[in-house]
């Protein structure tokens, strides 16, 4: 069953139309990847999934649900999460708040108000999470802009993960990490898959691509031009799909 299915999405900003018609398709704990040049229109179709930005027309579909008109919040909620490739991690943040940040769990004294954020319990969900996708920081307890660029991506999966999505969106996670991190995310990206969770992986860096993903979407100029399954493709033939030679 596919657990996001786009209908014909069409998206405009002005006179400029930037999504032509998409029709995608991804299944529940599949990795499909998705690549383009510059202004292929990959983030415009991403937010559309996520509901930052409102389609001008075609539907989108989340877990048998119409959610074409749902807001941001109420699309995860249901468990749609988008990493973003500036990872909006707060840096003066230590790694548990900033796993749960923007919804920490609270607890009132004596069931009264106020409440107020529940830091035990933050710091041991937090570890939770750390241990079992066996990502590695030096303690909870430090700042997340002390940590490497590697660290931090694994810092905003594990955020992510945190409220079991079903679908997770990941905006070129790999783009600035060394080997050694690029291989710990795909590890992750791994994991993800054994738990059935459906990922979409945008990337420039198609060795990730390859490494990561079942099927790979190439999207040019606002439109889907091929569907590949990694094992009937090679670079060579991707390639010549994201610069029109094909």
């Amino acid at each position: 069953m596919s657990i996001i299915e786009l209908s014909g999405v069409e998206k405009s900003f002005g006179a400029v139309q930037v999504l032509h018609g998409v029709d995608l398709t991804v299944e529940a704990g599949e990795v499909v990847g998705l690549v383009g040049d510059n202004g292929a229109g990959k983030s415009t179709l991403m937010k559309s999934i996520t509901g930052v930005y409102t389609t001008d027309k075609g539907r989108v579909m989340f877990d048998g649900q119409d959610v074409t008109q749902l807001e941001p919040g109420a699309r995860r909620k249901m468990g749609i999460e988008m990493i973003y490739q500036d990872l909006a991690l707060a840096p003066q943040q230590d790694v548990a708040n900033n796993i749960f940040l923007g919804r920490e769990p609270v607890k009132r004294l004596f069931g009264l108000l106020p409440a107020f954020v529940d830091k035990p319990r933050i710091d041991d969900q937090a570890q939770g999470m750390l241990d079992r996708l066996g990502v590695h920081v030096p303690s909870i307890h430090i700042p997340v802009g002390m940590l490497s660029g590697g660290q931090q991506q694994t810092i905003a999966i594990a955020r992510a993960l945190t409220f079991q999505p079903k679908l997770v969106i990941m905006d070129e996670p790999t783009a600035a990490l060394a080997v050694r991190e690029v291989e710990s995310v795909l590890q992750l990206i791994a994991q993800m898959k054994s738990d059935g969770i459906a990922t979409i992986l945008i990337s420039h860096r198609l060795n990730d691509v390859f490494a990561a993903c079942g099927r790979i979407v190439v999207l040019r100029r606002g439109n889907v031009i091929a569907d590949l399954r990694r094992d009937e493709t090679d670079m060579a033939e991707v390639v010549s799909y994201i610069v029109g030679a094909h």
